[in-house]
C-alpha cells in the first residue's frame, strides 16, 4: 500500500507526488519559459520517450519552418513568438499526442500571422497537418458585420474542425491553456475579455471531453482575470486555512491509511484541495462564507479493481458515518464525458464534513487526461470503441448534425453552449437504455435525441407510463416512452421550452424550411419600407446586390429576404448598408433635409397585414388583436413578425428596451378568416347559466375554441373565461351587446393580457 499526496498545498506529511493530478492552476507542471530564450531541446527530449527517430526528424522541419516564418515576432511579454508554439507543443507532448499533433502546435499561428498557404503546408508536412493547422485559424480575411459574428464565425470553423479530428481543439485548448499562463502583460480591459471567453467556451470544453487537469486550470485562470481581488482573498484566506486544519486532515489520513491497509487492498490515496473557483462558486451559490465551506480538503482512493471501489466504499463508511443524500454511483452511471468515481461524504473528526472520491487507475487516468487517454482518429472500427470515445463520438457528431441545421455562426454557437453545461440527467428509454440530457431538458429534447425525425414527429409523451405535456421537465430514473405520428409537424412554441442545442437547432430548420416562401415575401417588404426611408428605390439594383452578398455573408438575395423575415436581420441596418455603398460610388441628392442639412425620411405606408400570411406573421397571445384593432408590429429573431395591439402593455414594455424592431403596420381589406378573442362574464351562478351564454354564442355566428370557469367562495358568483372566434372588432362588439341582454350575466369584457 502507497500513501501520496499529489498537491502540494496540502498539510500533510507525504512527500512524492503523482504528475498525473493536479487541483488549481498553481500546480500544474510546464517547463516554464525563460524570457528572451526559445529552445526546442526539452520538447525534443520529452517526445524521444514515444515517438520514433523519424518523427523526430519531421518535428524538427516544422520548429524550423515555425522559427523561420515568426522570425522577429514578439509576444507583449517580450519573449520571441516562437516560444509560444513550443510550450503549445510541450503540452501536447504531455498528453503523449502524435507526431502530426506536434507538428501542426508547432506551425498553428503560421496561417493566421504569416500569411503561409495551406498548400505550402500541404506540400512539405502533409495534408493531414494542414488541416488541422486551418481549423485552428481564425477568418480574419473575411468582413462580418460586427466582432460577435466573426468570433461565433471562427469559433463555427474551429468545432467543425474538431469534429473531424478531435486533435484539433486539444491544440487549441493547450494554445488557451499557455496563453492565459501569460496572459498578465495584456490590458486590463482584454485581459477580462479573453477570460470570459475562456470561462464560457473553452472551459466547458475542457470539461465535456474529460480533460479536467486543464478545465481546473483554465477556471481558476479566468477567475483570477475576472475577480482579481476576490481570487487574492480568497487565495489568503485558504492559505490561512491549512495551518488550521492541518490537525484534521493528518488525522483523516491516519485513520484511512490504516483501515485501508488492513483490508489488504491495493491502494493509493491522494489528498485533494478544492480549486479556488470552485470554493468561490460554492460560496457564491449557497450563499456562505468562507469559514462554512468545510469541504476545501478531499480524498481520492485509487484501487486496483472495479469491485474493490465498492469493498473500499464500505470500509470507509464503517470507519465514518456518510451523510444521507451525498452518496453518488458515477461507475455504474458514468458523466457526459466518461468520468467513473463513487463519491462519499462522510462525517469527520469533530464533524468535519470530507468527500472521498473512489476508482480504479484506469478511471483516474480517464478523470484526468479525458479523451486524450484515447485516440479516437485511430479507431476505423465503431465497434472497437470505448464507451467514452462513443460517447464523445456521438457528441462530435451531433456538431455536425446542428451545423447542417443552423443558420448562421451565432446560432450555432449558442446550441453548442447549450450542450456544453455539465449538469445532467439521466433516463431511460422504454427498453432500458440510458440517455444522458442536459439538466432542466424536457420530454421533447429526448424526442430529438432519440433521432431528428421523431421529435418533428412528436404528438405525445409518457413518463413512467402517464401522459405529461411535452414541456415537462426529465428528473433522474425517468421512463419516457415518445408517441409519434407520421402527420405531426413542429410548433414554433416548442422553441420556448426545449433545452438541447440539437431540438433548438432542428425546430429551427424546419419552420425555416416550410416557411422559407413566406418568410422571402416579407422580407422583401420590409427591405422595401426600409429603402422607401431612406429615399431609395425599393428594389435592390443587380450590381449593388452582388456588393451586398459579398459583404453580408448571404448566399443569395432570397436568403438576406428570408432572415430579414425572420428577424435574423434588421431591414433598416441593411437598407443602411446599401445607403453606405450607393453613397461611395456616387454621392445621393437627397431632397427633403431640414435646416440642419440632416436627412428627413419619407413619410412611408405600414406593412399590410392580413393574418393568413402563416408562420412568418404571428398574432401575439398576449392581447390577441382582431381587424378593427390599432396594431403595431415586433420583428422577432426566427419568429418573423408578432403583430399586437397597439395598448397591449406587453408590446408597450419590450418597445421601450427595442425601439427599432418595431415597425407600423395596419390590418388589409377583405379578410377572410376568423380571429381569436378572450372574453370573461361575470354571472349568477343559476342553473343553466352556462348554456344560454353558449347559445348566444352560436347563434352570434361565432365559434368556442376553449371555456374556463371559477366560483367566488360564496358560490353565489361564477367567473366564466371564454376564447371566441370573431371576423372582426364589429363582429365582437355585436356579440358582447347579445351577450349583456342574457338574464344573470352582471358584467362583461374583453380581456388583453
Amino acid at each position: 500500500m502507497s500513501l501520496t499526496q499529489t498537491d502540494s498545498t496540502l498539510p500533510i506529511a507525504p512527500s512524492n507526488r503523482a504528475a498525473s493530478d493536479r487541483s488549481g492552476s498553481q500546480n500544474a507542471t510546464t517547463t516554464p519559459v525563460v524570457p528572451g530564450v526559445a529552445s526546442v531541446t526539452h520538447l525534443t527530449n520529452r517526445l524521444a520517450e514515444y515517438l520514433t527517430p523519424s518523427e523526430l526528424k519531421k518535428i524538427k522541419e516544422a520548429y524550423r519552418f515555425s522559427d523561420e516564418a515568426h522570425l522577429g515576432q514578439m509576444r507583449m511579454s517580450g519573449e520571441p513568438y516562437i516560444s509560444h508554439p513550443i510550450a503549445v507543443a510541450e503540452i501536447c507532448a504531455d498528453w503523449k499526442l502524435d507526431a502530426q499533433a506536434i507538428m501542426a502546435a508547432l506551425l498553428h499561428d503560421v496561417m493566421e500571422d504569416q500569411d503561409v498557404r495551406k498548400d505550402e503546408l500541404i506540400e512539405r508536412f502533409g495534408a493531414p497537418v494542414a488541416n488541422i493547422v486551418d481549423g485552428l485559424s481564425k477568418l480574419e480575411k473575411l468582413e462580418f458585420q460586427s466582432q460577435v459574428e466573426a468570433q461565433a464565425e471562427n469559433f463555427r470553423k474551429m468545432l467543425l474542425a474538431m469534429a473531424r479530428d478531435v486533435r484539433v481543439i486539444l491544440i487549441k485548448l493547450a494554445d488557451r491553456l499557455h496563453n492565459m499562463r501569460t496572459l498578465g502583460s495584456m490590458a486590463p480591459a482584454k485581459k477580462r475579455r479573453i477570460a470570459r471567453e475562456t470561462m464560457e467556451v473553452y472551459v466547458p470544453i475542457a470539461h465535456r471531453l474529460g480533460l479536467n487537469n486543464i478545465y481546473r486550470e483554465l477556471q481558476d485562470l479566468a477567475f483570477s482575470h475576472l475577480y482579481p481581488m476576490r481570487y487574492r482573498v480568497l487565495g489568503k484566506a485558504v492559505k490561512a486555512a491549512r495551518g488550521n486544519r492541518r490537525e484534521v486532515v493528518s488525522k483523516i489520513l491516519e485513520s484511512v491509511s490504516s483501515t485501508l491497509e488492513a483490508t489488504g487492498i491495493p491502494v493509493q490515496v491522494y489528498g485533494r484541495e478544492k480549486t479556488l473557483y470552485g470554493i468561490y462558486t460554492k460560496m457564491a451559490s449557497k450563499h456562505l462564507s468562507f469559514s462554512q465551506v468545510l469541504d476545501v480538503y478531499g480524498f481520492r482512493i485509487v484501487v486496483d479493481s472495479f469491485a474493490n471501489c465498492y469493498v473500499a466504499l464500505g470500509t470507509l463508511h464503517a470507519l465514518f458515518k456518510p451523510m444521507p443524500g451525498k452518496f453518488k454511483d458515477y461507475i455504474a452511471i458514468p458523466k457526459l464525458n466518461g468520468y467513473q468515481s463513487l463519491h462519499t461524504t462522510l462525517i469527520g473528526p469533530y464533524g468535519t464534513p470530507v468527500e472521498f472520491q473512489i476508482r480504479t487507475q484506469e478511471m483516474h487516468r480517464v478523470a484526468e487526461s479525458g479523451v486524450a487517454a484515447h485516440w479516437l482518429y485511430k479507431e476505423d472500427d465503431e465497434n472497437n470503441l470505448s464507451d467514452l470515445q462513443q460517447r464523445t463520438h456521438a457528441w462530435l457528431q451531433s456538431l455536425l448534425d446542428i451545423q447542417k441545421q443552423t443558420g448562421d455562426s451565432a446560432e450555432f454557437l449558442e446550441h453548442v453552449k447549450v450542450d456544453l453545461f455539465p449538469d445532467s440527467v439521466y433516463v431511460f428509454t422504454p427498453k432500458s437504455k440510458i440517455i444522458a440530457l442536459p439538466r432542466g431538458a424536457t420530454a421533447l429534447d429526448f424526442a430529438y435525441t432519440i433521432h431528428t425525425d421523431v421529435g418533428d414527429q412528436t404528438i405525445a409523451v409518457k413518463i413512467n407510463l402517464e401522459q405529461v405535456p411535452l414541456r415537462t421537465e426529465l428528473r433522474n430514473g425517468d421512463i419516457v416512452e415518445i408517441i409519434t405520428a407520421p402527420t405531426s409537424r413542429p410548433n414554433p412554441n416548442w422553441l420556448s421550452f426545449v433545452r438541447t442545442g440539437k431540438a433548438r437547432s432542428a425546430i429551427r430548420h424546419h419552420l425555416r424550411t416550410i416557411n422559407l416562401t413566406e418568410s422571402i415575401e416579407l422580407g422583401r417588404r420590409l427591405l422595401a419600407q426600409a429603402l422607401t426611408t431612406l429615399n431609395l428605390p425599393p428594389d435592390v439594383e443587380p450590381a449593388l446586390a452582388e456588393r451586398l452578398l459579398n459583404e453580408s455573408s448571404a448566399k443569395s438575395l432570397e436568403d438576406l429576404y428570408a432572415d430579414i423575415g425572420v428577424g435574423k436581420r434588421m431591414a433598416a441596418l441593411v437598407a443602411r448598408h446599401i445607403l453606405s455603398l450607393v453613397e461611395h460610388d456616387t454621392p445621393v441628392m437627397h431632397p427633403d433635409v431640414d435646416s440642419h442639412g440632416e436627412l428627413v425620411p419619407k413619410k412611408i405606408d405600414p406593412v399590410i397585414i392580413y393574418g393568413s400570411e402563416g408562420i412568418s406573421v404571428q398574432l401575439a397571445s398576449c392581447c390577441t388583436p382582431i381587424p378593427g384593432d390599432d396594431i403595431i408590429a415586433q420583428m422577432k429573431r426566427d419568429q418573423g413578425l408578432v403583430v399586437h395591439a397597439l395598448d397591449c402593455n406587453v408590446a408597450r414594455r419590450q418597445r421601450s428596451k427595442e425601439p427599432d424592431r418595431w415597425i407600423d403596420v395596419v390590418w388589409g381589406a377583405d379578410i377572410e378568416r376568423r380571429f381569436d378573442c378572450r372574453i370573461t362574464l361575470l354571472a349568477r351562478n343559476e342553473k343553466g347559466i352556462l348554456a344560454r351564454v353558449a347559445a348566444e354564442i352560436g347563434e352570434s355566428d361565432a365559434n368556442i375554441t376553449h371555456v374556463g370557469m371559477d366560483e367566488d367562495k360564496d358560490n353565489l358568483m361564477t367567473q366564466l373565461h371564454f376564447t371566441v372566434q370573431v371576423e372582426d372588432r364589429v363582429h365582437l362588439a355585436r356579440l358582447m351587446r347579445n351577450l349583456r341582454g342574457i338574464s344573470g350575466v352582471t358584467r362583461l369584457l374583453r380581456e388583453k393580457g
